[in-house]
């Protein structure tokens, strides 16, 4: 059984590896106070072209959602995300145990629009009601589509006029740059947004995400909140080596490379067969149309999973490659769905 599962099923790129080995036996300050937290958060910034930001390494994407949410948001306020978000979906609740209610609006091919927000907004109009607060998106969505430049300018522009924050979820950012659909480069996510993070989980490291503070109000006392939300690792260093390793040179963007290259020699070979889609296919993740014959076929020999029934024997799946996934894997796939595909 070979998994297209998830992008995280593998363990680490060996650089990384290399890297937590060579300096195991170094004794660094604690809690992310070392120099190799001080060297990634300096390539980083590098990358992006912004020296004026706060960079914090979170173990984790749901618990770096968690955490800038609650530590931004007034008690009385929401975040507006698309109904697919991640902190809708995929996060047990986590967002509304501490307090703040994440209200929906309807997606538009994975994606949150200006107009979705206009119409939260519009809705949520006295103090009877949350106030929002935040704007949560994610490039990757969970759908695999990108943000346009255009897409995350006009929510940029509407989240300043309104007086709302503006995060972005880079759980898959590395997929999302590489995108032969991107036009945004890692220096205009600094310009637009109030508070993004790079994820590193999903493309290549044991785990951790950069979180990135751009707005200067948000930077005072950060780390307290970091502490208070139980993310504040003692041996933070473990998570700073990891992406020292992945931005010292191109291998973070080499990796997302990889696993959208594979996605798109996938995407051609299942649209030659004739299979529609559910999303756009843009990233490391599509979302074949299939029957269900075809489904318990696939389940023979490959883990995925099954995203939607669309009714009428027609199921949505997800097959997500990733920074370690091998051609052949993908070259046997192809040819297995060619002979169940009838």
């Amino acid at each position: 059984m070979y998994s297209f599962r998830n992008d995280y099923s593998e363990g680490a790129h060996p650089k990384i590896l290399e890297l937590l080995m060579k300096t195991s036996l170094e004794q660094n300050t604690g809690y992310g106070l070392d120099k190799h937290s001080e060297r990634a958060a300096m390539l980083i910034k590098k990358v992006m072209k912004h020296e004026d930001v706060d960079i914090h390494f979170i173990p984790g994407g749901t618990q770096t959602n968690m955490l800038t949410i609650s530590s931004f948001l007034k008690p009385y306020q929401c975040v507006i995300a698309a109904d697919t978000g991640h902190i809708n979906v995929h996060e047990t609740g986590a967002i509304e145990a501490t307090g703040h209610k994440v209200y929906t609006v309807p997606h538009v091919d994975g994606k949150l629009t200006s107009e979705g927000i206009r119409r939260a907004l519009d809705w949520h109009a006295d103090e009877h009601m949350v106030q929002p607060g935040m704007v949560y998106i994610s490039d990757t969505t969970e759908l695999g589509t990108v943000y346009t430049k255009a897409e995350l300018s006009a929510i940029s522009r509407l989240c300043r006029e309104k007086g709302l924050l503006l995060f972005l979820d880079g759980a898959r950012l590395a997929s999302a740059l590489t995108s032969t659909m991107n036009d945004l480069e890692l220096s205009d996510i600094a310009e637009l947004t109030d508070v993004f993070y790079i994820g590193g989980t999903k493309n290549g490291a044991l785990f951790g995400e950069a979180l990135v503070l751009v707005k200067d109000e948000l930077k005072k006392d950060f780390r307290y909140s970091i502490k208070h939300r139980g993310a504040m690792l003692a041996k933070g260093f473990s998570a700073g080596i990891q992406f020292e390793a992945l931005f010292d040179g191109d291998i973070y963007f080499e990796l997302g490379e990889h696993a959208n290259r594979l996605a798109e020699k996938l995407k051609k070979a299942l649209e030659a067969e004739g299979v529609e889609f559910y999303a756009t296919p843009c990233s490391n993740q599509l979302f074949p149309i299939v029957s269900g014959a075809c489904v318990e076929a696939l389940e023979k020999k490959y883990e995925f999973n099954i995203e939607r029934v669309l009714g009428e024997d027609r199921y949505a799946i997800r097959f997500v490659t990733s920074w370690a996934t091998q051609e052949s894997a993908v070259d046997g796939l192809i040819k297995y769905f060619k002979t169940i595909n009838r």
